[in-house]
């Protein structure tokens, strides 16, 4: 044998940067993020005032919503004896903790993939294999958590017939853990999209410029959004008081209100009804417009009777539409086209709108019915949905997206981006 033979083998740097993200970093990627969920969704709940719950549920409601963050599904029983029949269900996505979960797991899973180049497929898929692996645990974890049964005093109704009633919930373990692996590809191909710093594999790499600035772009315009909603309803707290109601809005709901704004800003439609003591988590002049028997229709219209300022929410999407596209046109390379930038800003907002149209609907009712006859109404019924016109929405975004992303080309066209040295040389 040689010396060259014996001499241990150095360790490249593709090499060690694949070792950093073994098992060790997937678990800390997995914990870092089920504790910000949990602590998100505990913060909410205490707000809400949830801690009051009987038997100890508190925890097992934290794990329920928890697991509607990631697109779980929580089923309602109920039982009310022999002469009563209890009927009740739930759809709901607390997106203010679906929100925190998916950018702390996802600056997880990039960290350990700065300042690289190209990473070969095998790699990225291992390593998401990893973090997929150990969120799945997690998933049936808080899942088998997620189960409870309440007693519901049913008063002179009860005292009459004889009857008592109790409403309970559990996870559906099956679609819990197909969604929620589904919820977390989704996260971390995402993440992959915006990141412009993050490796793709050689064959993705001519996707890149299309793709990951209208990515990056649409991100940016659903966090600023946020930022928005989250200053407005800091100073609605601090001069108008309500601040634990205000709170709970925020860390469980703050998402699914201006998201929904954004959308009916874009000039789309839902119809809405809330019957009984059900509630949205949305602004009062929102909740005026959808409550009561009938089914309401929530638009620009619909809530300019109530207040002739909501016509602002055009002006602001115009703005906050056409600095997006500037920023997507100004990480794009400077071949690409001013058509180009307004069909990549089109698809890339009907992609966003109809994200929104599927997370941001509610449907909620339960109900007490007693020897067959309806149900009784009063605090012991109700109603709830919010329901989007999709393919009105998804036509108004393309358009949208046709208009400002043209714009934003336009404006970009002073930037200097990459390949406008190249492209004048060329000329030159």
């Amino acid at each position: 044998m040689s010396p060259q033979t014996l001499r241990p083998r150095r360790t490249t740097s593709a090499e060690r940067a694949v070792a950093r993200h073994g098992w060790l970093h997937a678990l800390a990627t997995v914990l870092a993020g089920l504790i910000a969920m949990i602590v998100t969704a505990s913060l909410g709940l205490w707000a809400a005032g949830a801690t009051d719950l009987p038997d100890g549920a508190f925890p097992r409601v934290v794990a329920a919503t928890v697991v509607t963050a990631v697109g779980g599904t929580i089923e309602l029983s109920g039982d009310a004896g022999p002469l009563a029949e209890t009927r009740a269900g739930l759809t709901v996505v607390p997106l203010s903790v679906t929100l925190v979960g998916a950018l702390v797991i996802a600056a997880g899973f990039l960290r350990p993939l700065r300042h690289r180049a190209v990473a070969g497929a095998g790699e990225l898929a291992g390593w998401a294999a990893r973090i997929a692996a150990l969120w799945l645990a997690a998933l049936i974890g808080l899942a088998l958590a997620a189960r409870q049964s309440f007693d519901i005093p049913l008063g002179d109704v009860g005292d009459f017939f004889g009857a008592s009633a109790d409403v309970g919930f559990e996870t559906a373990m099956a679609p819990t853990v197909f969604f929620g692996l589904l919820w977390l590809v989704g996260v971390l191909v995402l993440a992959l999209l915006v990141s412009r710093g993050a490796p793709l594999p050689a064959r993705l790499l001519r996707f890149q410029e299309s793709v990951r600035p209208a990515a990056y772009a649409m991100v940016g315009l659903l966090l600023a959004y946020v930022g928005i909603g989250l200053v407005i309803a800091v100073v609605v707290a601090l001069t108008r008081g309500h601040a634990a109601e205000t709170a709970a809005v925020i860390l469980l709901g703050l998402p699914n209100v201006v998201w929904l704004v954004l959308t009916i800003g874009l000039g789309a439609t839902w119809d809405s009804q809330v019957e009984g003591p059900f509630g949205l988590p949305m602004p009062k002049i929102l909740d005026e417009v959808v409550r009561g028997p009938e089914v309401s229709t929530l638009n620009l219209d619909s809530l300019a009777e109530y207040d002739g300022r909501v016509w602002w929410l055009l002006a602001v999407n115009a703005v906050l539409l056409t600095l997006a596209a500037f920023v997507m046109a100004a990480r794009s390379p400077a071949r690409v086209r001013l058509w180009q930038h307004g069909v990549h800003m089109a698809a890339a907002l009907a992609l966003t709108v109809l994200m929104i149209c599927l997370v941001a609907r509610i449907s909620a009712h339960y109900g007490l019915s007693v020897l067959g006859i309806g149900d009784l109404g009063g605090d012991l019924g109700g109603e709830l949905y919010l329901r989007p016109h999709l393919w009105s929405a998804l036509g108004l975004a393309v358009l949208w997206g046709l208009v400002t992303g043209f714009l934003g080309g336009v404006l970009a066209k002073g930037v200097r981006r990459r390949g406008a040295v190249d492209a004048r040389a060329d000329r030159e």
